[in-house]
């Protein structure tokens, strides 16, 4: 079964627009898990223009399912929040601050001694490790060679091509998923994935653990309502 991770940094950036708790961002996450999700997903950067660090303190200890922070590891105050707050998961992402949403997986290649440090460092925390990735096979096999537990495929090139190319942008990310499947690797994606392209990217991907989705989903809340919502992205992935 693939789980519905719920990125909730629209959330924040909603409440944040006007200062005070509204909407309550805790109470929001607390709600999508009694909603259906079975992940909470948050990416603080360094910034904080939406999610705020001090947000994964007030998150860790009330959460019942899966915690996963997103983030650029090459940021030291990352790190730190990581290990202080040890989540399920942390997902690396190399982001740079002025990036207004993630655009590009990880070079695994050139950037493998980095990777395979840092990761040994949430690893022996007791943290599993995720690495965002293109849907590129030398970048996957790149990242078995890190350590790394999983790999998230970033989606955007796949989500942007879907109403026009579908059958040929999925072959890469249907490519890439079975090589990692081949190295022992567990399979999570994310970036502009929704209830258009959803169903489809998850029936052609094999062994897709866990999808992450923020954006869209909190989009389209505000047309069909939270807990609908969520249920009908759970739809799409039981599809």
């Amino acid at each position: 079964m693939t789980k519905l991770s719920v990125n909730i940094n629209k959330i924040a950036t909603i409440r944040n627009a006007r200062g005070g708790n509204t909407p309550n961002l805790v109470q929001m996450a607390l709600d999508a898990e009694r909603f259906g999700a079975q992940g909470i997903t948050v990416h603080p950067r360094p910034d904080e223009r939406h999610i705020r660090y001090q947000d994964v303190y007030d998150l860790k200890p009330v959460l019942k399912t899966e915690f996963n922070i997103e983030g650029n590891p090459k940021e030291q105050k990352f790190v730190d929040l990581v290990l202080d707050t040890k989540p399920a998961q942390v997902t690396l992402v190399p982001d740079g601050g002025n990036q207004i949403t993630s655009d590009h997986g990880w070079d695994t290649i050139a950037h493998k001694d980095y990777l395979t440090d840092i990761i040994a460092t949430f690893k022996k925390a007791g943290i599993r490790t995720s690495i965002f990735v293109d849907p590129n096979l030398k970048m996957v096999e790149g990242a078995k060679a890190t350590g790394t537990d999983r790999i998230e495929l970033y989606t955007e090139e796949f989500a942007r091509l879907y109403s026009s190319q579908k059958e040929t942008i999925i072959k890469p990310f249907a490519e890439c998923a079975k090589l990692a499947t081949q190295l022992g690797l567990g399979i999570n994606a994310g970036h502009d994935l929704s209830l258009e392209n959803l169903a489809y990217f998850k029936n052609n991907v094999e062994n897709l653990l866990e999808v992450s989705i923020g954006h869209a989903l909190i989009s389209d809340a505000l047309y069909f309502g939270f807990e609908n919502t969520i249920q009908l992205y759970l739809r799409q992935l039981k599809s």
